[in-house]
């Protein structure tokens, strides 16, 4: 049946002239019947199109998820309140340790929170006895209170003469009473009609802040930024189209649709965890090519995505994090934490991370070389220092330090380290050259030693290396600081220690940005044991920094971002647990503030017998023995004088090399310090040195002024 036809025309007889008016007339079509629309009709298709309509839509999803967000922070707020007053985060994580078959962690849980249980009965227990003590305070305090104001009433009556000045304190206390009161009726009223909404408000933005709202409700922004929740039909469907064709062939054929070739999926860390076994005629290293094409099937980005080889033959584990979760924190470092933690540079493990699952990353130093290498401003300098800080809790370590940037980074360890050279000039590279120099020699002493003996560790730390190798500076033989040739001191002193060092526990432990070969000559990034990468820029550098056996299995720092992920490492090394088939391990670092550094460099100067710190390395220049003494001795009150002499050799030994208690004893005998005998062993005192020092400068000063 045809449709009415409807056009517009003019009254042919109006009511007023020139003003036809136009009316709607619904011409009939030729063999058809008008048909008249209900207005309910209309209507409902009216109410029908604005109830679809987009921004009909979106009202009521803002409308939805601003009420969530109150419920959720509601919930929130109460789950959190509830974790606080009772046990149940222990049981939660005590439940968690025994399905994850780790026993020790649900031992130490359990005694958590058998701690938490005792200590919240202790203070149920004096809230119990805190009513009366309160109550014999008010009684007392205020008894005394009155009898101070009279006091004080009585002698301003006899002050003024009038004895109605003795009540005036008094009634001054009782008038700013009054006041107070008045206050809080004029106050008390907005407040319990403000307070509601004040709450109202604070549960909102909690549910706002962590987003308690489903999905749906979410802005279009928001939701899409989310990714999806990872299931067995999403990482099939990912693989399906990752453009092996092989792999997707092999899909299409599966009964199953491709689920047998997926394990369980498992909560690891902030994100899931599942091993795929990949059909014959798929190789692995077909599915780590593709990471980012993985990664963006997943709804993730390519950072979010690590394919690792596990043990099994022909599988790939795949890491997918929860959208976002990598750029939250992981917390604090145990060293800031525990003011109880000590290390042991043979047996212990510095606790420098979390590995992606969300487990501890913990580092064993001993014995490795260390190179640490990354963009500028990714964290380098607090990667390496979080090792150091670790070890100085070690009091057998001795630690010598050349810093080329000088900003004052290593500022803690002055007083715990031997040697501690800041600066960015070529005089400091000169210095800090010399100092690695120095720490060959050890190296060879220590070698040629009987055998048998055991050394303490050595740990030298340059941080900043690259402007060491690209110093431009010559000494008096012409022989470059710099560089990567034969003759250059510094190149020729890391390979020295890097070739025998480990042997007699001489390490050097190395910070650089950007390697290249100019920065960072071949052979001695590859002398270090432990290699580890921040951000870098391009895949060459990943190779120069991590080696191309990291590289190939799968080590990607320069996929890492650059100011995003900051304080995250590709470490490859033997002194870390690693996944068996993997040649690498991604860890996110502890970061440690300047002044939590502060206060753990003081907890590790309070384990030793006190350290003079040499900040310069002065040689071939007279000396002035009883001054150097002074400085060696530093703020100790008396020091044995063997540890004199060492510290004396230490300083210049071309110097002092030769001494022995007969030359000390002299010098000190001359200037009128004669060390003394102290529990047994003779002592150095620093106040017999110092005022002979004062007594010698002023005589000097006297005698140049005659």
């Amino acid at each position: 049946m045809s449709e009415n036809i409807v056009r517009l025309e003019k009254d042919p007889h109006p009511t007023v002239p020139e003003q036809g008016p136009t009316v709607l007339t619904v011409v009939p079509a030729p063999d058809t019947q008008t048909r008249v629309v209900p207005l309910w009709v209309r209507s409902g298709r009216a109410i029908k199109s604005a109830i679809t309509h987009e921004h009909t839509k979106t009202a009521a999803r803002a409308v939805a998820r601003h009420g969530l967000y109150v419920a959720g922070g509601t919930r929130i707020v109460a789950r959190r309140t509830w974790d606080g007053r009772t046990a149940s985060r222990y049981e939660r994580m005590l439940r968690a340790a025994e399905a994850a078959g780790n026993y020790e962690v649900a031992a130490e849980w359990e005694e958590r929170g058998q701690r938490f249980r005792a200590e919240r009965h202790r203070r149920r227990m004096d809230l119990l006895a805190s009513p009366v003590d309160a109550a014999k305070t008010a009684l007392v305090g205020t008894g005394m209170s009155i009898g101070a104001l009279i006091g004080l009433g009585i002698a301003l009556a006899l002050a003024t003469k009038d004895p109605v000045d003795v009540i005036t304190p008094l009634a001054a206390v009782v008038g700013l009473v009054s006041l107070l009161v008045t206050i809080v009726m004029v106050v008390w009223g907005p407040l319990l009609t403000i307070g509601p909404f004040l709450a109202l408000l604070s549960l909102w933005a909690v549910g706002r802040h962590q987003k308690a709202a489903p999905a749906w409700a979410l802005p279009a922004r928001e939701r899409d930024s989310e990714g999806e929740p990872i299931t067995p039909s999403i990482v099939v469907k990912a693989l399906r189209d990752l453009g092996v064709p092989a792999l997707r062939g092999a899909i299409k054929e599966m009964g199953d649709a491709g689920a047998a070739m997926l394990g369980p999926i498992r909560i690891a860390g902030c994100g899931v965890e599942v091993d795929v076994t990949l059909p014959s005629g798929v190789a692995t290293n077909e599915v780590q090519s593709r990471r980012r094409k993985l990664a963006e099937n997943l709804t993730r980005h390519e950072h979010e995505v690590f394919i690792t080889i596990p043990e099994a033959a022909r599988t790939v584990r795949l890491w997918v994090a929860d959208s976002g979760a990598l750029d939250e924190p992981i917390g604090p470092s145990p060293l800031v934490t525990d003011d109880t933690l000590t290390a042991d540079y043979a047996k212990g493990r510095a606790p420098w991370g979390q590995d992606l699952r969300g487990d501890a990353a913990a580092l064993s130093v001993y014995q490795r070389h260390l190179l640490i290498t990354g963009l500028s401003n990714q964290g380098k300098t607090a990667a390496l220092r979080a090792l150091a800080l670790w070890l100085a809790l070690d009091r057998s370590v001795e630690f010598w330090m050349g810093d080329l940037k000088g900003v004052g980074d290593w500022d803690m360890f002055d007083g715990l380290a031997a040697r501690l050279i800041q600066g960015p000039t070529d005089e400091h590279v000169i210095q800090v050259t010399e100092m690695v120099e120095d720490a060959v020699e050890e190296m060879n002493r220590r070698l040629q030693a009987p055998p048998g003996t055991e050394f303490p560790a050595l740990i030298v730390i340059v941080d900043e290396a690259q402007v060491a190798f690209m110093c431009p500076l010559k000494d008096d033989e012409k022989r470059p600081y710099g560089g990567a040739k034969a003759n250059s001191r510094y190149y020729m002193a890391a390979r020295k220690i890097h070739n025998q060092g480990r042997a007699v526990n001489v390490l050097l432990w190395q910070g650089t940005q950007d390697p290249t070969n100019e920065n960072l000559p071949k052979l001695v990034r590859e002398g270090a044991h432990t290699r580890a990468s921040l951000a870098l820029g391009t895949e060459s550098q990943a190779r120069m920094a991590l080696g191309d056996k990291a590289v190939d299995g799968g080590a990607a720092p320069n996929l890492l971002r650059p100011g995003l992920d900051q304080g995250t490492l590709v470490v490859a090394s033997a002194g870390i647990d690693i996944p068996k088939g993997q040649s690498s391990i991604t860890v996110r670092t502890h970061y440690i503030s300047t002044d939590d550094a502060k206060e753990i460099a003081e907890r590790a100067r309070a384990l030793r017998d006190g350290v003079t710190t040499l900040h310069t390395i002065e040689r071939g220049e007279d000396r002035d023995p009883l001054a150097d003494i002074a400085a060696v001795i530093g703020t100790t009150a008396r020091v044995r004088t063997k540890d004199v002499l060492a510290r004396l050799t230490k300083l210049n030994e071309d110097a002092y090399g030769g001494w022995s208690f007969i030359d000390l004893k002299r010098v000190l005998d001359d200037a009128g310090a004669e060390p003394y005998k102290s529990d047994g062993v003779m002592v150095v005192s620093r106040d017999r040195v110092a005022r002979a020092l004062a007594n010698r400068d002023t005589d000097g000063s006297a005698s140049d002024a005659a």
